[in-house]
């Protein structure tokens, strides 16, 4: 009963611990240790994890005891207790270490000193032993028991099964490093060009680039782009999207545009803007995603401003398929405004997207913005597009994807 309520009590610190815990940071096992330490009367409290013959200190709570020990901290396993206790040569539950001769004679025990002591192994689901959950302090106290033994080890099992979720997420993120990593190596990163066609001319007038992996077996753009923003290497791998991307920009006519995405994480990241410094910034357009969410729209702004001075047109993405892309609307104020594939696909049969496309398309022309349509697929779907003069448009009925020849030749 007694460590039920202690589970209970450390579900509501969780939720609501002090403004104190708030400053310090602490984490879900933090919490753990600062909360069997106390109801333990404890000075100290460490989860260890052991690597390469040492223990390791990863979390400590040791108010004011910061010099004796912290985080990052570590001892070598022949002058600890653990391997002894793992081993059977001593016990979890010590009362007063005076009163076992081993740990008596263990330099460590007056060297620190260590009175009472109480530690458990923290064990993996595969059997491993990751490292100790310990408490100790200075003097004996001789009221230590088995229960408060088996109430540490509620904590020390929670500890256990935190720190395997870490490891598996480690481990994912390690993978997903690793098939970033692969691309690097194999170049296999490709572009390929999806038209862009003008309903006022009847002919094709840019391209928007987008990202190809030629990997087996086949995941689709954005997972590849999420899974580097999970490791880091999100920014780096947009760049070089766009570096592939802007490469053959001579190739195609003068009078011909070429669209390239950013995240805004990406845009505001060291040598973004040098990435078009041999090129005509008025044959480029900037194009943010609406999925990509905004920290600081300031800082996204005067990080696009120079590139805008210099003649590169801004687009928003997916314009109504979201709260956010009418937060980018009027917060980054684009040259182009780009309908989203939900709301242009069957426009031509559904009133409400009727609605919606024509209000979009009012508020551009009244704020001098360009409107290009994107997912078209059908002539209908394309005639009403033309009825409501929205300027530009694409999908899969002007035109899929191409690699580069085909684009050029078109």
């Amino acid at each position: 009963m007694e460590s039920a309520g202690l589970i209970n009590q450390y579900a509501e610190e969780i939720q609501l611990h002090s403004p104190e815990e708030k400053s310090e940071n602490l984490t879900a096992i933090g919490r753990a240790l600062r909360t069997v330490r106390t109801h333990l009367g404890m000075e100290v409290a460490y989860v260890s994890k052991f690597e390469d013959g040492m223990s390791k200190f990863r979390e400590v709570d040791a108010p004011g005891l910061e010099e004796l020990i912290k985080v990052g901290d570590e001892r070598s396993l022949d002058d600890v207790y653990c391997m002894h206790i793992l081993e059977g040569r001593l016990p979890s539950l010590m009362p007063d270490t005076s009163a076992e001769p081993l740990a008596a004679s263990m330099p460590i025990t007056g060297a620190v000193p260590i009175g009472k002591h109480m530690s458990l192994p923290l064990r993996l689901s595969n059997g491993d032993v990751y490292g100790m959950f310990c408490c100790l302090g200075p003097a004996p106290d001789v009221s230590l028991n088995e229960r408060d033994l088996n109430m540490m080890r509620v904590f020390a099992d929670f500890t256990a099964h935190e720190i395997e979720s870490e490891l598996e997420t480690e481990l994912v993120l390690k993978e997903k490093r690793e098939k970033i990593n692969e691309v690097i190596e194999n170049d296999t990163l490709s572009p390929v060009y999806q038209p862009i066609y003008s309903l006022e001319s009847d002919h094709h007038v840019g391209f928007e680039s987008l990202a190809r992996f030629e990997t087996e077996p086949y995941r689709p753009p954005n997972v590849w782009f999420a899974d580097a923003s999970d490791v880091g290497l999100g920014s780096w791998l947009e760049m070089q999207a766009i570096k592939k991307a802007i490469r053959p920009l001579a190739q195609f006519p003068e009078n011909v545009y070429l669209t390239l995405n950013a995240s805004p994480e990406t845009v505001i990241a060291d040598g973004f803007a040098e990435l078009f410094e041999d090129y005509s910034f008025k044959r480029l357009v900037l194009e943010i995603t609406e999925h990509a969410q905004v920290h600081d729209y300031d800082v996204l702004n005067a990080a696009i401003a120079p590139l805008r001075e210099r003649g590169m047109r801004l687009a928003v993405d997916d314009a109504g398929s979201g709260y956010s892309s009418l937060q980018h609307i009027v917060r980054l104020k684009p040259d182009i405004i780009k309908l989203d594939i939900e709301l242009t696909s069957s426009m031509d049969s559904d009133p409400v997207r009727y609605a919606l496309g024509s209000a979009l398309i009012s508020f551009a022309r009244a704020t001098n913005c360009e409107i290009v349509a994107e997912g078209v697929e059908t002539e209908s779907e394309l005639k009403v597009l033309k009825e409501l003069c929205v300027h530009k448009a694409q999908g899969y009925y002007l035109g899929r994807p191409m690699k580069l020849k085909e684009a050029i030749a078109l």
